[in-house]
């Protein structure tokens, strides 16, 4: 086995194995993958980018099944990547024991002769395909450490979410990885899409497709490389299909020392837009329903904003499309009983650091005791409260449930509040 040396600046190959992905057939797909790294005998360092679940493809039935076996797969990745003196990178199924459940995830892997150096999850599960029935998503991508350099992946839909890899490149990944299934119905976007991703963010792509037909779905094949001024360096058929491209990493910096779209990047934003009236706020959410955005909502005092807090709307938010925090009054808080000294901030201010929070899009300030009005106005798809909040209880759910949407009661993280806070400060 040769280990890759690691550099940052060095030039080395990539390229991709674009196949038929045979589904619920992984030894069919091995060999596919050991014949045509033979056909194509790469010579490291470089790395070669797989189609997305390339070693049983999307059997919904079975993912738990081959989700056992990516142990298997992942030691034959490592071992061809050491017999190449390369690195070997594409989606698999990757299962995840929580303490009450399992999750399976749609993982991007990238695996080099000393092992898996790195995975990313994918993140935006493609719904008109059930994918968000049987994979949970991912996080933030991060970039991953190779004896290439820092690398960057996505797995298929995500390609379509821009602030995935703008995260990546910001970080200093310098070449991107794309695992897909993409279908021939919307071939053109897979090719518009992964150049804009290169453009934008002045970076190497490899993004491999399958081809082939999977039921009533014709697979789109044109597997890339692609520079980062958007030059196509490679580009497969319909057919099975592979490439490897030298990459030069100083055309990246050559590139940026023109112009830099990547790194200079100012802080442009007012979060003090996000607090709006009433009025202002259902049309805007209004509006986003007619792009199909789930609008998420919640209430609270928000007094001393703390861990539990942020915790609380970070998994608020991520039940949705855009969360909208309502935040009670001062009067409120005080007519709530909390104590002649509540709220310690007063509305504005516990407004303004709410809207400071990234998870959260909009803060509105309501006057009275509860939240009803506010939810009778907004109709949000998603109501959350904390966990000390049964469902039945909570303000608005019947409203909420009976115009279809969901109610959630989100288990609040244990020892965090603002009145523990407030004794602690006073002891």
């Amino acid at each position: 086995m040769k280990n890759i040396s690691k550099s940052t600046t060095a030039s080395y190959h990539a390229g991709f194995l674009q196949f038929d992905v045979k589904l619920g057939e992984p030894a069919a797909n091995l060999a596919a993958l050991r014949a045509g790294l033979a056909r194509l005998a790469p010579a490291g360092p470089g790395i070669i980018v797989l189609p997305e679940l390339w070693s049983c493809g999307f059997a919904y039935g079975q993912l738990q099944h081959f989700a056992l076996q990516t142990v298997e797969v992942l030691e034959e990745m490592q071992r061809l990547a050491g017999e190449y003196a390369i690195y070997l990178a594409g989606s698999l199924p990757e299962e995840v024991l929580t303490e009450v459940d399992s999750a399976i995830y749609n993982t991007l892997y990238i695996v080099g002769p000393e092992g898996v150096v790195g995975s990313i999850r994918k993140q935006q599960l493609f719904a008109p395909m059930g994918e968000d029935r049987h994979f949970s998503p991912g996080g933030n991508p991060q970039p991953v450490e190779t004896g290439l350099g820092l690398v960057g992946g996505l797995v298929c839909y995500d390609l379509r979410f821009p602030e995935l890899v703008r995260s990546q490149a910001a970080k200093g990944a310098q070449l991107l990885l794309v695992s897909a299934q993409w279908p021939a119905a919307r071939r053109e976007h897979w090719r518009t899409l992964a150049m804009a991703r290169a453009i934008e963010n002045q970076i190497f792509v490899v993004a491999c497709n399958r081809c082939g037909v999977t039921g009533a779905t014709e697979f789109g094949g044109h597997s890339l490389v692609i520079g980062p001024d958007g030059t196509i360096l490679a580009e497969g058929g319909v057919e099975p299909d592979a490439a490897w491209v030298g990459i030069d990493p100083a055309v990246t910096q050559e590139l940026r020392q023109r112009f830099n779209t990547v790194g200079v990047t100012p802080y442009r934003f007012n979060d003090q837009d996000k607090i709006m009236e009433l009025e202002e706020l259902a049309a805007l959410t209004a509006r986003y329903r007619t792009v199909g955005r789930k609008v998420v909502f919640t209430n609270g005092c928000f007094d001393i904003l703390h861990q539990g807090h942020v915790t609380y709307l970070e998994q608020a938010r991520g039940e949705g499309d855009c969360l909208v925090v309502g935040v009670n009054s001062d009067g409120s808080v005080r007519r709530l009983g909390k104590g002649d000294d509540r709220p310690v901030n007063h509305e504005q201010s516990r407004a303004r650091i709410l809207a400071a929070l990234g998870c959260v899009d909009h803060v509105v300030i309501f006057t009275e005791e509860t939240p009803q009005n506010l939810i009778a106005a907004l109709m949000p798809d998603v109501l959350v409260k904390g966990g000390d909040w049964p469902v039945e209880k909570i303000v608005g759910a019947p409203e909420v449930l009976a115009a279809g949407g969901r109610v959630l009661s989100i288990p609040l993280v244990e020892n965090y509040s603002t009145t523990s806070l407030l004794k602690k400060i006073r002891s």
